[in-house]
C-alpha cells in the first residue's frame, strides 16, 4: 500500500549518530552529493528504501530520510537524519478508511490531500538543504514533490525507485488493470485509450488537480500531462526494486531504466519470536501463515475464512495482524495469533503463506521458498498476485472472492503439489549469494551524479 500524508508536519524528528545508460546532460558539483530518501506508505513500502538508505550511509554519504512520522519507531537508531510528515493520527485516519480498499476509489482516497504533502515535502527539504548538491531519491508518489524542488533548484537530480511493476505502466503484454487482465488480442490503439479513460476518469481529476494547486501558490506552470505521464517523465533515472526473472522490462517504460533487485528487509537483533510463537514453531508440523499487511483495518472476512478453511484441513495457523480486533477473541489452541513476526525469520518455519500480495511480503516468500496463496485487497497486488502464479510458485484468490471452501481448496492444492514446491525451491537459489545493495546504490550515484563511485 502506498499513500500520502495529510498536512501536518513534524519535522527533525530525530537524529542518530552514526555505463551504457544515457543520463540527461545537468551540471552537477565534483562532490559526493547528499541524498534525501523519501517514501510514502506502510512498512512495505519503507523497507525496500531504507536498505537502500542504510547502503547509502555505509558507502560514507549523508542521509536523510523523509516519510510518515508514524514510522519514527522503525527508524529508531538507523544512523541517518529522519523528518516525520503528518502525524500517527493523521495515518491512522487513512488506513482505517474502507474505501482504501475499493478497486476504483482507493487511489481517490491516497490523493485527497495530495497538495499538502507536496507543501510538507518542500519544508522538509528546505530544513535539510546543505552545501553539496542533493539527490532525491523516491517513492514514485514522491516524484511529484521532487519535481518542484527541482525546478526551484533545492535538489539537481531524481531517481524514481519503483517497488512494483504495476508502477510502471505499460500497453504490452500481460497488461493488468486491477484484477483484470486485457486479453491478448486487443490491439494497441485501444489499450492506449483505456489508459486515457482510466487517467480521465480516476485518476487526474484528483491527482492532478492536487499537483497544479500545489505549483501555483509556487507560481509554477501546471503539469499539462496526466499524473502517471508526470511520474514517469520527471525523474532522471527510473530503478526498479525487483528483478527482470519476477517482472520483465516492458518496451513503454519509461528511460533511462535501471534494473534492480529486491531490496529485502533484514529484521534487527531485537525483532525476536515471542515465547509463544516460539512454543508454537516447535511442536508438531509446520503452520500455515495468514497476514493481509500491516497497513490493511479492514481484513476481518480474510481471516475469517482463513479460520474456517485450517479447521476444516485440521491444520495449524499464525495469523499476523497488529489489529487483534480482526480475528475471533476465542481461537483454537491450533491457532496463534501474533501482531508481528519477521518473515524472513518465520517463512522458514511456514508450510503455506497466505497473503494480500505486497511486493515485500511476495519477495520474502520467494526468497523462503515458500508456496504463496496471494489474496489481493487493491493497488499492486493483484500484478504481484499474477506474477506468483505465472512463476508457478502460487495461486491467487482475489480477496473479494475469498470464501472457506474456496481457500481450503486451493491450500489442498499447495499442500500437495509437488511441482509447486519444486518451483519454490528452485527460484530460491536466486536468493543465493544475497544481493549486495551497494552494486545498485553505485551505479545510482554514478548515473545520477556523473561520477564513478569506488
Amino acid at each position: 500500500m502506498t499513500s500520502p500524508p495529510s498536512h501536518s508536519t513534524s519535522v527533525g524528528v530525530h537524529e542518530s549518530v552514526p555505463g551504457s545508460i544515457h543520463m540527461r546532460v545537468r551540471a552537477v558539483s565534483e562532490a559526493h552529493p547528499q541524498y534525501v530518501v523519501v517514501t510514502l506508505g506502510s512498512t512495505g513500502d519503507l523497507y525496500p528504501l531504507m536498505r537502500i538508505a542504510k547502503t547509502l550511509q555505509a558507502l560514507g554519504r549523508k542521509v536523510t530520510f523523509i516519510t510518515h512520522a508514524v514510522h519514527a519507531k522503525q527508524l529508531h537508531g538507523s544512523g541517518f537524519a529522519f523528518v516525520g510528515l503528518g502525524t500517527e493520527e493523521d495515518y491512522l485516519r487513512l488506513v482505517q478508511n474502507p474505501d482504501l480498499w475499493d478497486e476504483r476509489k482507493g487511489f481517490s482516497v491516497l490523493l485527497a490531500n495530495y497538495r499538502d504533502y507536496l507543501e510538507e515535502f518542500d519544508a522538509a527539504v528546505r530544513s535539510v538543504v546543505g552545501a553539496a548538491p542533493i539527490v532525491a531519491i523516491a517513492h514514485f508518489l514522491a516524484v511529484p514533490g521532487a519535481a518542484i524542488l527541482r525546478e526551484r533548484g533545492l535538489i539537481t537530480s531524481i531517481v524514481a525507485v519503483h517497488l512494483a511493476s504495476s508502477s510502471l505502466r505499460t500497453c504490452h503484454d500481460p497488461l493488468r488493470i486491477g484484477p483484470i487482465t486485457i486479453a491478448r488480442w486487443v490491439p494497441m490503439s485501444w489499450r492506449r485509450a483505456l489508459w486515457r479513460f482510466i487517467d480521465t476518469r480516476w485518476i487526474d481529476p484528483v491527482g492532478i488537480a492536487q499537483i497544479n494547486a500545489a505549483r501555483a501558490s509556487l507560481n509554477l506552470p501546471k503539469v499539462s500531462s496526466s499524473f502517471f505521464a508526470h511520474i514517469e517523465d520527471a525523474p532522471d533515472l527510473a530503478v526498479t526494486a525487483f528483478p527482470t526473472w519476477f517482472a520483465p522490462i516492458m518496451p513503454d517504460w519509461p528511460q533511462p531504466l535501471l534494473p534492480g533487485d529486491f531490496q529485502l528487509f533484514e529484521a534487527a537483533p531485537q525483532d525476536r519470536f515471542t515465547p509463544e510463537l516460539s512454543a508454537f514453531l516447535a511442536a508438531q508440523d509446520k503452520p500455515l501463515v495468514f497476514t493481509p499487511g500491516t497497513a490493511n483495518r479492514h481484513a476481518a472476512a480474510f481471516f475469517a475464512s482463513a479460520l474456517a478453511a485450517v479447521t476444516s484441513l485440521e491444520r495449524r495457523a499464525i495469523f499476523l495482524t497488529t489489529e487483534r480486533t480482526q480475528v475471533r477473541a476465542n481461537l483454537p489452541a491450533t491457532v496463534l495469533w501474533q501482531p508481528y513476526a519477521p518473515l524472513s525469520q518465520l517463512l522458514p518455519h511456514a508450510e503455506v503463506l497466505v497473503h494480500h500480495g505486497g511486493i515485500g511480503t511476495t519477495a520474502e516468500a520467494l526468497r523462503a521458498g515458500t508456496p504463496e496463496l496471494v489474496a489481493p485487497f487493491g493497488f499492486d497486488q493483484f500484478d504481484n498476485g499474477a506474477c506468483v502464479a505465472s512463476l508457478g510458485v502460487g495461486l491467487v484468490i482475489p480477496s473479494k472472492r475469498l470464501r472457506p471452501r474456496k481457500l481450503a481448496r486451493s491450500l489442498r492444492t499447495l499442500l500437495s503439489s509437488n511441482s509447486i514446491r519444486s518451483r519454490c525451491a528452485e527460484l530460491a537459489t536466486r536468493f543465493i549469494p544475497p544481493h549486495d545493495p551497494a552494486v545498485l546504490c553505485k551505479e545510482i550515484e554514478r548515473l545520477a551524479h556523473g561520477q564513478h563511485v569506488v
